[in-house]
């Protein structure tokens, strides 16, 4: 299926000007399901994009949201990490933006504003997973190597889809204790939710420049090409079920 990409710009109400991209398929009237992309703290990344792009391949309204503002985009960790805990250190910033993201998905023509979900790689794992935790009206979320903490653990009622974890057994980020937390958590709060372990994929398994940006950052990083498309088949199965 052919795809079309479409920028969409919208604004927070300090005036940070967001630049997000949508994929439609090339055919689409109405009526599509949607789904959010939160990407890694890189920024939208080529491998967010392309994660969209095949989403709309597959039938969906896809938007790659951008995080930081001006479609900011990084390969380096030390200014990744300093976007990244500058967002996260303004609590009202990731929910306005977020916020704004599923918005402008769910104004457009061709999608169902009923039926949207989210995915998230890395940072955008936690960006999705914290949506849910808010109430926001997502049918299915998924997380890829994602970071599982929360500000204020979920409560029950507010999450409203199925989640999905997509866990790296060697993520040096995400500890064992953190998942036990995360099961927890999602049980307390009576949450449908499953956890996929890969037991030899890494921190950021699902990007294909993982390994070559771990290597330049001196962080523990590398792509799995197995396990990336399996747990992409999980999250398509998922998106199946719910949207």
């Amino acid at each position: 299926m052919t795809v079309t990409a479409h920028t969409l710009e919208y604004r927070t109400e300090n005036g940070l000007t967001l630049q997000s991209t949508l994929y439609l398929p090339t055919q689409a009237v109405s009526g599509l399901s949607g789904v959010l992309v939160a990407p890694e703290w890189w920024g939208v990344s080529e491998h967010v994009k392309n994660a969209a792009k095949r989403l709309a391949e597959q039938g969906y309204a896809a938007l790659a949201m951008d995080l930081y503002g001006d479609a900011r985009l990084t390969d380096d960790a030390a200014q990744a990490n300093e976007w990244m805990t500058a967002v996260l250190s303004d609590p009202a910033a990731l929910p306005e933006r977020t916020r704004l993201g599923f918005e402008a998905l769910a104004a457009r023509p061709e999608v169902n504003p009923h039926r949207i979900g989210a995915i998230g790689f890395c940072f955008g794992g936690k960006v999705v997973l914290d949506m849910a935790r808010r109430g926001d009206d997502l049918k299915a979320v998924t997380s890829f190597h994602g970071l599982l903490s929360a500000a204020a653990p979920a409560q029950e009622g507010f999450i409203k889809g199925e989640l999905l974890i997509e866990h790296a057994g060697k993520d040096v980020l995400v500890s064992d204790a953190d998942v036990a937390a995360f099961r927890q958590e999602m049980d307390a709060a009576k949450v449908r939710y499953h956890i996929d372990v890969f037991p030899e994929a890494k921190h950021g398994f699902t990007n294909p420049q993982a390994t070559r940006n771990g290597e330049k950052n001196g962080v523990d990083l590398a792509y799995n090409e197995a396990d990336a498309e399996q747990a992409w088949q999980n999250m398509l199965d998922l998106l199946e079920r719910n949207l």
